[in-house]
């Protein structure tokens, strides 16, 4: 890539585990997860993270709770933006589970946590064949890799070919979901050093108030995932607004580097997402 490749902005604007009692701009329902995204996608955002909850607004992966959020964020948000739906497991769903989910709803896009989905020697195989499955329906997986052996892993499974992909997506996690946690720019370096010179479109997410700071990676070739899920402070320390004062600052920073942001149709042609 070179330094005139647009930078895709993502949101992650609710998470798993909090709620409007930690922000009440924090949105939960699809109307409200709907809005949100209308609200990012005109701050700069050209993706949504998506997590649903059920009634007792618990993490859910509800194959309906998928479909009827991702009608709502069509309706305001418009066809081009990305919408990628989680298979995050929170301790109570097994790889099987996660996995059909991502079958039944067939989104266009899915983040898959690999450490998660691909534990072990025993799970390859059939993480291999539900990649290949992702393939052949058009749905376009990111790979969350959390830290540098994540990395060394994830290139292993691409060089036997149980991941088979030519320029696969990843999210580099800089940090620990843990109280306090605030990461630092320099946390990606471990990252790329691990990734080597493999051909990867990669993103980074961050905690706390230097999450913009983290986005500036956008300098390095990187794309960033900012909001609510994992920060809610603005780079001064205040609380931020709403996610889209968080999506406005990660332009801010790439703007300021001189890094264009992608609308959602040049992330598409990036990423390879959508028709």
């Amino acid at each position: 890539m070179t330094d005139q490749t647009p930078a895709v902005i993502m949101v992650a604007p609710n998470g798993a585990r909090k709620t409007p009692a930690d922000h009440p701009a924090l949105p939960v329902t699809p109307d409200a997860v709907a809005r949100t995204a209308a609200e990012c996608a005109e701050a700069g955002a050209s993706a949504l993270h998506l997590h649903v909850r059920d009634a007792a607004m618990e993490h859910s992966l509800d194959p309906e709770l998928y479909r009827a959020a991702i009608a709502a964020v069509r309706r305001e948000a418009g066809a081009g933006f990305i919408i990628q739906i989680t298979t995050e497991a929170v301790g109570r769903c097994a790889p099987d589970q996660q996995m059909s989910c991502v079958r039944d709803v067939r989104p266009e896009a899915a983040s898959l946590a690999v450490r998660e989905l691909c534990p072990d020697a025993e799970s390859e195989a059939g993480f291999g064949a539900f990649c290949e499955w992702m393939g052949r329906e058009r749905v376009a997986p990111q790979f969350i890799l959390y830290d540098a052996a994540d990395v060394e892993r994830f290139r292993d499974l691409r060089r036997r070919g149980v991941i088979a992909l030519d320029r696969p997506f990843v999210l580099y996690v800089l940090g620990r979901y843990a109280a306090g946690q605030q990461s630092d720019p320099v946390d990606v370096l471990p990252f790329i050093h691990a990734a080597g010179d493999d051909a990867l479109d990669w993103a980074v997410c961050a905690f706390g108030r230097r999450e913009a700071a983290c986005a500036a990676a956008v300098a390095l070739d990187g794309h960033a995932r900012v909001g609510f899920e994992n920060n809610m402070l603005l780079v001064d320390g205040r609380t931020a607004p709403d996610n889209a004062a968080l999506v406005a600052q990660a332009v801010r920073a790439a703007e300021l580097i001189g890094r264009p942001v992608a609308s959602p149709a040049a992330a598409r042609q990036l990423l390879g997402v959508g028709p």
